[in-house]
């Protein structure tokens, strides 16, 4: 059952009325108080585009393309600005080119989002924009850092950080500069990255960070194109960090990196002559997580990972039973499963659920980082390929540390672990098994 449709600003809201409610809202409203609604943001925003509630004297917003970064990083300033005619603020992007094309002349941009009677006067030529009750906004490039030696403001507004090709300078410059009023603050709006300068502001006090992916605006974009940006970059590195604004990073030391993974992503696998289940079970009877990964061997004798059907908080009746449904979808001819914490109970609780082709238990001898290594050897040498995006479980080797750390989600990594048995298995074990298809029934998850 789908949850019940919460407004997140009073548009939704008035939109999700009914006929007479919405007449009832509308009763007494002149034309020209709906043409002020045009440009009313507290009418538009949604709550998670507010400015933070506590103390703070930076804000990073940091999310996905479509979030309407712009639209609140524009609003906070126009709020500044009309506010206090004695307002000095600056405005910084990347370049002064983005900083026209997007942050003043661009469809969320200073001069589109301001009423008529507001609207500032827009001077390229000076850089500078004046409201008509005198507040000031100057533009700068964050290529130019040295520009910024010198002037003073109240306010700032700094666009695309994480893209800035002198972060460093140009942010300490920009803070420098805030030294009016009693209470200087800066907005900076971007897509994530894990370049320095958004490391430091994670750590920094006096930031609060807001975060957002692209379908929070959905309602304000095309379906057409959020169908295809999902389609074609859900679930991938890229898809994580430009649409749902996540900082994705790579761990010193790992030994899966993101752009390893991103190189071995496919859209489609060859005919497989093999396809194996593997299995990390949970410890116990507590209901952790089972790692259950479908991997197959492919006519080219390369290995592709088919699909991740890991499940969490199950019995090991019902984490077993998600593995006899992964092998009779997927036709597959063996499952190998884990066997270190209580094998013959693992293999008794696979024939409870009806796994009925053959059932392979193995046994570590050595840790999950050493274990992995060899299969990180056959992703090195390009034998490994991921057939679409496994999120959690791309995260679970990239996790994993040398010298035998884990630093991924979780306590453990199970999915991860289930790969690197499979994988093992198609490739690097002797054992040649003929193709087995019937298995059992298919039990609900």
């Amino acid at each position: 059952m789908s949850e019940p449709f919460q407004p997140r600003s009073e548009a939704e809201w008035v939109v999700s009325l009914n006929a007479e409610d919405r007449a009832k809202w509308m009763k007494g409203k002149s034309e020209s108080d709906f043409i002020t609604l045009e440009t009313k943001w507290d009418f538009w925003e949604r709550i998670d585009q507010r400015p933070p509630v506590d103390e703070w004297r930076t804000w990073l917003v940091m999310a996905g393309r479509g979030f309407g970064k712009t639209r609140m990083g524009a609003e906070w300033v126009r709020a500044r600005a009309e506010s206090d005619g004695s307002a000095r603020i600056a405005i910084i992007g990347a370049t002064i080119s983005e900083v026209r094309s997007i942050m003043i002349e661009g469809n969320s941009g200073l001069l589109s989002i301001a009423p008529d009677k507001q609207r500032p006067l827009w001077e390229p030529s000076r850089k500078l924009l004046t409201w008509p009750n005198g507040a000031i906004a100057e533009i700068y490039s964050a290529a130019e850092p040295e520009a910024l030696r010198g002037p003073e403001h109240h306010f700032a507004w700094a666009d695309e950080i994480a893209k800035w090709e002198k972060a460093g300078a140009a942010w300490d410059n920009l803070m420098m500069t805030l030294r009016l009023g009693s209470d200087p603050r800066v907005v900076a709006t971007t897509t994530p990255r894990p370049v320095p300068l958004i490391r430091r502001l994670e750590r920094e006090t006096g930031v609060s960070i807001s975060r957002g992916a692209m379908t929070a605006n959905r309602t304000n974009l095309p379906k057409l194109w959020l169908s295809a940006m999902q389609e074609n970059y859900g679930g991938t590195r890229l898809g994580r960090q430009e649409l749902d604004g996540e900082l994705i990073d790579d761990v010193e030391g790992a030994l899966w990196t993101r752009d390893m993974l991103e190189a071995r992503r496919v859209s489609s696998a060859p005919q497989m002559k093999r396809i194996i289940v593997g299995v990390d079970p949970p410890a116990g009877t507590s209901g952790d997580a089972c790692g259950i990964v479908v991997v197959g061997l492919g006519a080219n004798d390369h290995v592709y990972i088919l699909a991740d059907c890991s499940v969490s908080g199950k019995s090991p009746e019902g984490w077993a039973r998600a593995v006899a449904v992964a092998a009779d979808v997927w036709q597959a001819d063996r499952v190998v499963a884990e066997g270190n914490q209580g094998g013959a109970m693992v293999e008794s609780t696979l024939r409870g659920a009806d796994v009925a082709m053959p059932i392979k238990r193995v046994f570590a001898s050595v840790g999950k980082v050493a274990r992995a290594e060899p299969v990180l050897a056959l992703y090195e040498s390009g034998r490994v390929w991921h057939v679409g995006s496994f999120p959690a479980l791309e995260d679970e080797l990239c996790g994993l540390i040398r010298g035998g750390t884990y630093v991924g989600p979780g306590r453990s990594p199970d999915r991860a672990d289930a790969l690197v048995w499979a994988v093992t298995e198609l490739m690097l074990g002797n054992a040649k098994v003929p193709r087995v298809r019937g298995f059992g029934r298919i039990f609900p998850i």
